[in-house]
C-alpha cells in the first residue's frame, strides 16, 4: 500500500518491529561493552609482561655499563631518557584510569560502563577543552616529541620515528563534512569501557615503542662494534727497539686479524716517503713491512688502509711510530698478558735488557720471584697500596745499566653469571633451562682462571626464592619452574663461585635473567 494510509494492524506490526530492533540493539550493546572489557583485560596483561621485559633490559644494560662503560654508557644514557618519558606518560594514564572508574563498584562489570560522563565533564566544556583535556593532549605530545627528539639523527630509527608519529598523532581528524578535533573524535560521548580500553591501548603503544627502540639501539651498538670502521691499526714488532743495522720486521695489523680482513688498497708513508709495493706484502690480514730500520731515532708510519664494504671504500687511518737505537740503554719490562698485575693470582712477567743475556740481568721487587731465564712471577696479594715498582739492573761490556717500571695493582674483575654459557638477559625454553648448567666467568680477562659454581638462588616470578646447592637446578627449583607461565621471568642470582689457586675473595657474581619462551 505505497503512498496510502496504514491500517491499525499495520501500524501495530511496525511498532512491534521497532521494539524488536531496539531490543536487538540493547543486547548487542551489552555484548560490545563486554567485548571492550575483555580486550582491556588482555591488553593490561600483555602490558605487564612488556613492562617487565623493558625493566629487565634496562637493569641488564645498567650492569653492562658498569662493567664496560666506554661501550655501553652512551646507550645507557639514551635508554634512561626513553624510560623516563615512557614511565611518566604511563603513570599519568594509570592515574587517569583510576579516576575514571572511581564510582564503579565492580571494575569488571563492563555492561554498566555504558556512559561517558566522566571524560565528557572533565575534558570538555561545550565545544572547548577544559585544562584536564588539554593536559591529556600535552602528555601525548610530550611523549611523541621527546621520543622523536631522542631518535632523530640516529641510524636505523626512521621507521620507528614514522610509527611514533602515527601512533601518537593528535592532529584534527578528517571527516566527510570537514575536520574534527582529535580528542572530540576519539573520546567525546564514548562509553566508559571504550575510553578505558583506548587508554590501555595507548599504554601498550608506549611500552611497545620503548621495547622497539631499546632493541634497535642495542642492535646498532653491536653492528657498530662489528663494523670495519670500528677497528684501529696496531704495530707489531719482535722487539721494542732496533739497531741502525737491523732489518725492520714490523707488521701493521688490525685488532681482528683473520683471512677475511684484508685491505683492498694500501696507501702508506714512512717519514713522509711513499711505500712502494715491493716494500710490503699482505698476509693473513696483516701488512708486513720489508724495509730497513733506518737511522737512529723515531720513525713515523702514516697513511690509510682501504677496505671494500657494502660497495663503499672504508678508510682506516694508520698513525704508528717505532724507534731505532744504536745500543740498549733501557730495560724492557712487560707483563705477558696485561699492563697491570692482579691481586690473588700469580702474574707471569718477562723482564730483560735488550742486548744483554738473561744471566746478566737482575730484577727485584716485593712479591717478585724468578722462574727461569727472563721469566718471572709477581704475587701482589700482600702488597699494600695500588702500585709496585720493579727495579732492574744489567751488565753490558763491564758497565752496569739500570731501569725501573711501576705497575698498577688491581683486584680481580667482577665475575659474570651464565646459563648454558650465556649471560645477561636471555630467552630460553623451559626444558633447556631445567637441564642447563649455572656457571660464572670473567669477561675480557686474559688469565686462564676457570670458575666453579657451588650454589645460587633461583627465583620464578610470583613464587618464593629457592636456594640451590651445586650448579644445576634441584627438585624444588624444577618444581617452581614447571609452574611458570610462558613469558615469565626467572632470576638466577647470589651465585657462589670459586677458583683454584686464587688467594682472595671473589667479588659478587652478576645475576642472569631468563625469559621463558614456552
Amino acid at each position: 500500500m505505497a503512498g496510502g494510509k496504514l491500517s491499525p494492524r499495520q501500524k501495530m506490526i511496525n511498532l512491534m518491529y521497532l521494539i524488536f530492533i531496539a531490543m536487538l540493539a540493547l543486547n548487542m550493546s551489552k555484548e560490545v561493552l563486554s567485548a571492550f572489557g575483555l580486550m582491556n583485560e588482555r591488553l593490561t596483561e600483555s602490558n605487564k609482561a612488556t613492562e617487565t621485559r623493558n625493566n629487565n633490559f634496562v637493569a641488564s644494560l645498567n650492569l653492562k655499563a658498569e662493567e664496560q662503560p666506554e661501550k655501553y654508557e652512551p646507550l645507557k644514557a639514551d635508554a634512561q631518557k626513553l624510560h623516563t618519558l615512557a614511565s611518566n606518560f604511563d603513570k599519568y594514564l594509570t592515574e587517569l584510569k583510576t579516576k575514571m572508574t572511581a564510582t564503579v563498584d565492580d571494575p569488571t562489570d563492563y555492561e554498566v560502563m555504558d556512559k561517558g560522563d566522566y571524560l565528557d565533564e572533565n575534558f570538555f566544556k561545550g565545544d572547548k577543552l577544559k585544562p584536564e583535556g588539554q593536559e591529556f593532549l600535552n602528555q601525548i605530545n610530550t611523549f611523541r616529541k621527546g621520543v622523536i627528539g631522542l631518535l632523530e639523527g640516529k641510524k636505523g630509527m626512521q621507521n620507528i620515528i614514522k610509527d611514533v608519529n602515527h601512533k601518537f598523532n593528535t592532529n584534527p581528524v578528517k571527516r566527510d563534512i570537514g575536520t574534527q578535533d582529535w580528542l572530540d573524535y576519539h573520546y567525546k560521548g564514548f562509553p566508559l569501557v571504550a575510553s578505558l580500553t583506548k587508554m590501555t591501548q595507548l599504554q601498550s603503544d608506549i611500552k611497545t615503542t620503548e621495547s622497539e627502540v631499546l632493541s634497535t639501539m642495542l642492535q646498532g651498538t653491536l653492528s657498530s662494534e662489528l663494523s670495519i670502521t670500528n677497528y684501529t691499526t696496531i704495530l707489531k714488532t719482535t722487539k721494542s727497539a732496533y739497531f741502525n743495522t737491523d732489518q725492520f720486521d714490523g707488521e701493521i695489523v688490525l685488532g681482528r686479524t683473520d683471512e677475511t680482513t684484508k685491505p683492498s688498497r694500501v696507501e702508506l708513508t714512512i717519514d713522509g716517503r711513499k711505500l712502494e709495493e715491493s716494500q710490503y706484502e699482505l698476509n693473513e690480514g696483516k701488512v708486513k713491512l720489508k724495509i730497513s730500520a733506518g737511522s737512529v731515532g723515531e720513525h713515523k708510519i702514516e697513511g690509510k688502509l682501504i677496505f671494500a664494504q657494502d660497495g663503499e671504500d672504508i678508510e682506516v687511518p694508520v698513525n704508528q711510530t717505532f724507534a731505532t737505537v744504536a745500543k740498549p740503554n733501557a730495560a724492557t719490562i712487560s707483563a705477558d698478558k696485561m699492563n697491570v698485575v692482579y691481586r690473588g693470582v700469580p702474574n707471569p712477567m718477562t723482564i730483560s735488557f735488550a742486548g744483554i743475556a738473561d744471566n746478566n740481568v737482575n730484577a727485584s721487587a716485593q712479591g717478585l720471584s724468578k722462574v727461569s731465564g727472563s721469566k718471572y712471577v709477581m704475587d701482589a696479594t700482600r702488597i699494600q697500596g695500588r702500585e709496585v715498582t720493579i727495579n732492574v739492573t744489567g751488565k753490558l761490556d763491564g758497565t752496569t745499566v739500570s731501569d725501573r717500571a711501576t705497575f698498577r695493582i688491581k683486584d680481580l674483575p667482577k665475575p659474570t653469571g651464565t646459563v648454558r654459557g650465556e649471560d645477561g638477559a636471555i630467552k630460553m625454553q623451559r626444558n633447556a633451562l631445567e637441564i642447563s648448567t649455572i656457571g660464572a666467568k670473567f669477561d675480557d680477562f686474559d688469565f686462564e682462571l676457570p670458575l666453579r659454581v657451588t650454589g645460587f638462588k633461583f627465583k620464578v616470578a610470583g613464587q618464593p626464592t629457592i636456594v640451590v646447592n651445586g650448579n644445576k637446578l634441584d627438585t624444588r627449583a624444577k618444581q617452581a619452574l614447571s609452574k611458570a607461565k610462558r613469558g615469565s621471568d626467572v632470576q638466577i642470582f647470589d651465585i657462589e663461585a670459586s677458583a683454584t689457586g686464587v688467594s682472595v675473595i671473589l667479588k659478587k657474581v652478576s645475576p642472569v635473567f631468563v625469559e621463558l619462551t614456552n
